[in-house]
């Protein structure tokens, strides 16, 4: 592929970033593309509910619970259609009250996705384990108990949207209709709703964990609940957040998105052998760099043609100390390199590139693509083995794991000017205004160049969010942080402490 090329997927990498979870997701489609054509069944795809019981260990608890397959119908009205929504539940039975124990509602993103992957990767009673040699094939990828699940300290219910999963809309509707922010949101609070309602789970504290795009269903969702007051809701967990991505998206003139990046690539730069680590620890050299993008190299893309030529000579080469890049490339650039060109440039001498959704992983330079890609097929394998352990023959062959919903410009993102403000913060607000225990916490994975470590320090920083109410945590790993060993028993215990009210009794 010509550089050209990839200067070209520069430019496209903004709307890669909404992609999801993207190395769980088909290509982008083209800006060309027309609205897909909407999947809808003639019949449930699911005859019955399904209830099995199980049990397992889970952060450090023995917990007896019942894995249900089962279908909730919808009827959210206001022009949206019915629809016969598919999940995956796990409730235990504690001995505490219907309305005492928490229940987890959890997605991933997209638009639109199927839950598997948070479930396979992280929160199942069972994770596909991901061999620490990332070259390892396919095979090497296999399902394993998963003592890290949170289940010991909440009930999970996996949603899958209309298109998804096994999830459609009711036969002859048009599932475009929930092509939208708001409405993507409002088909989730119905299912929400309905599931508690069926569960005798009215009053119960409600949890709320999005990945990626999801991030924004769930910033979404809690505003209109906190609107509606239809439920008791306590939290939100942004996974590979992407709620202010208006203001992290890599375009030339926004300064503020190399900052936010920086501390990624070198992250990965550092953890591929590509700076001098000096007897420094990672988490001291990533301060290092932090308080060098926010300061030093803030100022000087600030300065741009302003720079004098011995600035420009001085901040490049501290680019290339932290970046691995060679600071000529940076003096041609004004000090720019976006995600996608250093995928590309940090390991070209060897014929390699870096995974987009992880950056640790590599693959041929001339193959391009993301070499990260094979989380992918390893969840999706481990979830069609599960699903069959666990519920018997279903119609795997229906069950779709992630639906294009045509190009960005068909999803509706809730502004439509060269002034409009994507309010997906504004929307967590309300929560906190409406909830006096809500509290949020922001999840990262530190090699993900899709949704930054940066970037949700930026989140958190500049929101006016209550600080006692907002807590984040950040994991070696990429946009699916919880493939590695070590992050996903963080992310579990993360979750715990969250749900616990910052309370880590019991990790």
């Amino acid at each position: 592929m010509t550089m050209t090329a990839w200067r070209l997927l520069s430019g496209i990498s903004a709307l890669s970033l909404l992609a999801g979870c993207l190395s769980a997701q088909p290509a982008m489609p083209v800006p060309e593309a027309a609205l897909a054509a909407p999947v809808a069944a003639a019949a449930p795809l699911i005859a019955g509910d399904i209830a099995v019981p199980g049990s397992g260990v889970f952060g450090g608890v023995e917990v007896a619970y019942i894995a249900a397959l089962e279908q909730v119908r919808i009827a959210p009205g206001k022009d949206l259609p019915p629809a016969d929504l598919v999940t995956i539940s796990y409730t235990a039975d504690t001995g505490a009250a219907p309305d005492e124990r928490p229940v987890l509602f959890i997605f991933n993103g997209g638009p639109i996705s199927a839950s598997l992957w948070l479930q396979m990767g992280a929160l199942g009673p069972q994770r596909v384990f991901v061999p620490e040699d990332l070259s390892a094939p396919l095979e090497d990828h296999r399902l394993v108990a998963n003592p890290y699940s949170p289940l010991d300290a909440a009930d999970l219910v996996f949603f899958d949207p209309a298109s998804t999963g096994f999830s459609r809309v009711a036969d002859g509707e048009d599932a475009s209709k929930y092509f939208s922010i708001d409405a993507d949101a409002a088909q989730f609070v119905a299912f929400a709703n309905a599931w508690l309602e069926k569960h005798g789970r009215a009053g119960a504290p409600v949890f709320i964990l999005g990945e990626s795009y999801g991030t924004h269903r769930a910033a979404e969702a809690a505003g209109q609940i906190a609107g509606d007051g239809s439920m008791n809701l306590q939290g939100v967990f942004l996974m590979g957040q992407a709620v202010n991505i208006i203001e992290y998206s890599q375009r030339k003139q926004n300064i503020l998105s190399y900052i936010a990046s920086l501390p990624t690539l070198a992250a990965i730069a550092w953890d591929l052998g590509k700076v001098d680590q000096q007897g420094r620890s990672f988490e001291a050299f990533l301060e290092d760099v932090t308080a060098f993008g926010e300061a030093e190299y803030l100022g000087a893309l600030f300065k741009g043609q302003r720079i004098t030529p011995e600035e420009l000579a001085d901040v490049a080469g501290k680019l290339e100390a932290y970046t691995g890049i060679p600071s000529a490339y940076y003096t041609e650039n004004r000090l720019r390199i976006s995600k996608e060109q250093f995928r590309v440039e940090l390991l070209k001498d060897q014929g390699l590139i870096l995974g987009r959704s992880d950056g640790r992983y590599t693959g041929p330079l001339s193959e391009g693509g993301d070499p990260s890609g094979i989380l992918q097929q390893a969840y999706s394998d481990g979830f069609a083995a599960y699903a069959k352990e666990t519920f018997g023959d279903l119609p795997q062959e229906d069950y779709v794991n992630s639906f294009s919903a045509g190009n960005f410009d068909a999803w509706r993102w809730g502004g439509a000017s060269p002034f409009a403000h994507f309010a997906y913060a504004e929307r967590l607000q309300a929560a906190f205004d409406t909830y006096p225990a809500f509290r949020v916490f922001v999840g990262t994975g530190y090699h993900d160049t899709m949704t930054t470590v940066g970037a949700a320090d930026y989140l958190i920083d500049q929101s006016d969010w209550p600080k006692d109410r907002v807590r984040s945590g950040k994991y070696i790993g990429g946009h699916m942080a919880y493939s590695v060993e070590s992050s996903a028993e963080a992310f579990g215990n993360d979750i715990r402490f969250w749900i616990r009210g910052w309370n880590d009794e019991g990790n």
